[in-house]
């Protein structure tokens, strides 16, 4: 027996009756389907998100109360559906400023590993923040923080209006244009802290032991807030300049221990402290353990889920991530920052630190 689709069927009717079918419309390609790295620690992750409310200071761009979202990402039983990347708004966000034509990826389809709702492993877990650049979701370093989770940490993402795109329950905020930098670094610095005292309510967070990381405005902010914040015991900042005409830590510096990490050129130098006055002067006048590593052929969102993300897409991203190969690119940063919170957070030696592991990257010193 011969079937025939209902597709073939009109075609041949058509031909029978003398008629000519009409060319059909080229299909439009289907989105690129998207994946991300899986983590590399021994623990599945869990997420849950918190939707918080500061009722002791005003948002001075809402007028209304500080709201906050924040994720959490746990070592968890392997229960519970994966993690869309991005909430369904802010999938929206990046189609449209990823740089090419909306519709190309399928930004609301990527997955991470984490599952949602996973039940907790036992354990008290060392904290590490998580401060997204300006500009970008606190989901874009999706990457980084399941790693940190996978290796036993609670890390808490935080994203912070009005320089971010944020899906609260019942809006969304995206990135405000022509707002002051100096005013924005002070609130981060401010929802730091405000995070800080609500994650008391969770005993399975061991808040004696503390780190923070940032990427961009979050690296600034990371650097801005251990000046206030006694409870951030370690500190990272990937590329983010430090600009004293906003914050206070490029002339200051930091007592306690600090990581940084840069990419490319910044004003047609290279981005770390031996070229860049800001680094430079934060540096020097830092007393604690510091760390600089560069990524000379890497660039700005190379320190993003950007640098595995872009190159599953069609274009030239070199402007975005630079020409190192995204796999030893992130693997060079989840080592590197895990050390370093191993380190300073877990009293575990290492020395990762003393001489090269990647030829991608460069020990300033």
């Amino acid at each position: 027996m011969i079937t025939m689709t209902f597709a073939a069927a009109l075609t041949t009717v058509a031909l029978a009756a003398g008629l000519t079918p009409a060319a059909a419309a080229p299909a439009e390609p289907d989105p690129v389907r998207l994946a991300l790295p899986a983590p590399t620690g021994p623990y599945p992750v869990g997420t849950a998100e918190l939707h918080l409310t500061d009722e002791d200071r005003t948002d001075p761009w809402t007028g209304r109360p500080r709201e906050l979202m924040v994720s959490l990402w746990y070592p968890a039983a392997p229960n519970g559906p994966r993690a869309h990347q991005f909430p369904q708004a802010v999938t929206a966000f990046y189609d449209r400023s990823a740089g090419v034509p909306p519709g190309t990826a399928d930004f609301a389809g990527t997955v991470t590993h984490s599952r949602t709702g996973a039940t907790p492993l036992p354990g008290r877990r060392p904290v590490v923040l998580y401060s997204p650049g300006g500009g970008h979701s606190r989901f874009l370093g999706t990457t980084l923080v399941e790693d940190l989770a996978s290796r036993g940490y609670a890390v808490v993402g935080v994203d912070h209006t009005p320089v971010s795109p944020v899906q609260f329950p019942d809006r969304l905020e995206l990135p405000r244009p022509g707002v002051d930098a100096g005013q924005v670094l002070r609130e981060r610095v401010r929802d730091v802290s405000f995070v800080l005292d609500e994650l008391t309510r969770f005993p399975t967070l061991d808040l004696t032991r503390v780190g923070m990381v940032g990427h961009s405005m979050g690296g600034f902010t990371t650097a801005e807030a251990m000046l206030t914040e006694d409870r951030v015991d370690a500190g990272a900042n990937l590329d983010g300049s430090m600009d004293p005409r906003f914050g206070q830590a490029a002339v200051r510096g930091v007592t306690r221990p600090f990581l940084l990490m840069g990419a490319g050129l910044s004003g047609g130098v290279p981005h770390n402290h031996a070229h860049s006055d800001d680094w430079a002067r934060f540096w020097s006048a830092s007393t604690g353990w510091r760390r600089d590593l560069y990524l000379p052929t890497g660039e700005h969102m190379s320190f993003t889920d950007a640098q595995v993300l872009l190159p599953q897409l069609p274009g030239d991203f070199t402007a975005s991530i630079g020409t190192v190969d995204p796999r030893r690119g992130l693997a060079a940063q989840r080592r590197y920052l895990a050390a370093f919170f191993d380190l300073h957070l877990r009293d575990r030696p290492t020395s990762v630190f003393d001489h090269q592991l990647y030829p991608e990257v460069q020990i300033i010193a």
